[in-house]
Order: structure tokens, then C-alpha cells, then sequence
């Protein structure tokens, strides 16, 4: 898949891109049959809600399950990361999915993941991006991302480390920044919505956060970071699982790769 001039251009203009559909409901169910046990699952690697115990975030997906390694090297997402990128040597720097649980997932603070990754990780330039896939209808009540947009134009705006809001740590940007942003981009926030199998991207320094899922309606977004190889990590103290150290450059699996993994399965 191959994205057009016009996407490129909005891409780069608000900082984000929707892909609406991006991925069928059949492949979408495939996932969704995997997902549920590997959330139950006790290890480290699962990341729980303070007050509820819930999955907040599955991390590692790919180590753990054939059908999310499948997803994480597939054409739909990664041609359009090397497009954009303009190189053809990415790995995955991170992979999970992020919940929020219906009733009480927590919010995600107003945040740009490139400050965790160059703080804690060490990662040189902000050159990542976030490759989202729905794995479900995601809406304006279930907690969806919030985007600032072309809040990416003002490059790294400085975070702080948060320890206390949400169960592991985050850089969060200060209240004051967040309402500039928010001003200079004429006073817009973006909610990110679409059906299951709708797909997104964007970058490192684009500023989002999410609200808390107050409804009956999960909300569970698939994340693989794809990364250049020559803007690996320099600093190792973080756990593997959240910050992958196999800088093995992507390979596309098929386009019906998803197909392929349930047909074996059978």
C-alpha cells in the first residue's frame, strides 16, 4: 500500500493521518480472538490499571503471539512508515495494545512520545512513528486519542516525568504549554474516531493524550513504533519489552498474512 501526495501533504501539515478501514472486519476478528487471552495473561509485560486491575497496556505482542508479529510486518502499515520516512530500514522500537476498558480505563496524560524515548531511551532525533490499528469502533465517548494538531510544527516542547497519574511512568507536558498549542492551532483538538480496522499514524513529537472510558464500549488500539535503524536507542536501562533492542530492519510479510496465520491454525 502505498499512500497518495495529498495524504503525505496532510501528514505533514496537521501531523497525523487517519486511514479509515484500513483493515477488513474478518482480520480484525482474527486479532481480537488472540487478544483476550494474552491480556489475562500474569507477567510483567502486561501492564494493569491502579484502581480496577484491568489491562492498560500488553506489551511485546509480537514476542508473545503469531497473529500480532503477523500484524507488526504487515505491507498495509509499514510501506506507508517507510514512505513517509523515506527509508527503508525500520524496526519496531515498541508494540503493544493500549486499553481502555469500558467504565474504567484512565486517562492518558497530555503527552509526545518522543520525550520518553529520548530521555529514557536515548533515541538521537524524533524520526519514530506510531502506527495505530482500531480493534474497535473507537468514538468520542469510549476514551479516544486527542490530538493538537500541528502541535508536531513546534518540535520538542519539553515534558516532565509523571509517576504518580497512571501505572507506569510518562513525560507530560505542563498545562500552560498544552494551552498554547492548543491556541496557535486555533484553538483545536482533534478526537481521532472510526470503526474497528481503521488505522493511524503519527509522529514523535505530536502532542496527544486520552480521556477516561466512562462508557459500556472497550476501546483496544493496536501500536507498533517503527523506528530507523540509524535512530536506535543509546541508553539500555528499560526493560526489552518496552523498548525493543533487536534492530533487525523490517520485512513485509504478504498482504493476506493475516489470512494465512488463521488458515494454519485450523
Amino acid at each position: 500500500m502505498r499512500l497518495s501526495d495529498k495524504q503525505i501533504q496532510q501528514f505533514h501539515e496537521e501531523g497525523f493521518l487517519i486511514l479509515p478501514n484500513l483493515f477488513s472486519k474478518p482480520e480484525i476478528d482474527i486479532l481480537r480472538a488472540h487478544q483476550e487471552a494474552l491480556f489475562k495473561e500474569e507477567r510483567p509485560e502486561n501492564i494493569r490499571e491502579k484502581q480496577s486491575g484491568e489491562t492498560r497496556t500488553a506489551f511485546a505482542l509480537h514476542r508473545r503471539n503469531t497473529a500480532f508479529s503477523d500484524l507488526s510486518r504487515h505491507p498495509r502499515l509499514i510501506e506507508p512508515a517507510r514512505q513517509i520516512l523515506q527509508d527503508d530500514d525500520l524496526y519496531i522500537q515498541q508494540l503493544k495494545v493500549n486499553v481502555k476498558a469500558a467504565f474504567v480505563g484512565e486517562v492518558w496524560q497530555w503527552h509526545y512520545d518522543f520525550a520518553t524515548h529520548h530521555e529514557d531511551d536515548g533515541v538521537p532525533e524524533p524520526l519514530a512513528l506510531n502506527l495505530h490499528v482500531f480493534l474497535d469502533d473507537v468514538n468520542h465517548f469510549n476514551g479516544p486519542l486527542w490530538f493538537i494538531p500541528r502541535s508536531h510544527k513546534a518540535g520538542p516542547v519539553g515534558a516532565n516525568p509523571d509517576t504518580e497519574t497512571t501505572s507506569y511512568r510518562l513525560w507530560v507536558v505542563d498545562d500552560d504549554k498544552v494551552a498554547k498549542l492548543v491556541h496557535d492551532a486555533g484553538d483545536r483538538i482533534v478526537a481521532a474516531t472510526g470503526a474497528a480496522g481503521t488505522a493511524m499514524i503519527f509522529g514523535d513529537t505530536m502532542v496527544h493524550g486520552s480521556p477516561p472510558n466512562m462508557s459500556p464500549w472497550p476501546r483496544r488500539i493496536f501500536s507498533a513504533i517503527a523506528n530507523p535503524v540509524s535512530n536506535k536507542q543509546t541508553r539500555f536501562w528499560r526493560p526489552d519489552y518496552i523498548h525493543e533492542q533487536d534492530f533487525t530492519p523490517i520485512e513485509c510479510l504478504p498482504d493476506d498474512c493475516l489470512f494465512r496465520q488463521a488458515a494454519a491454525a485450523e
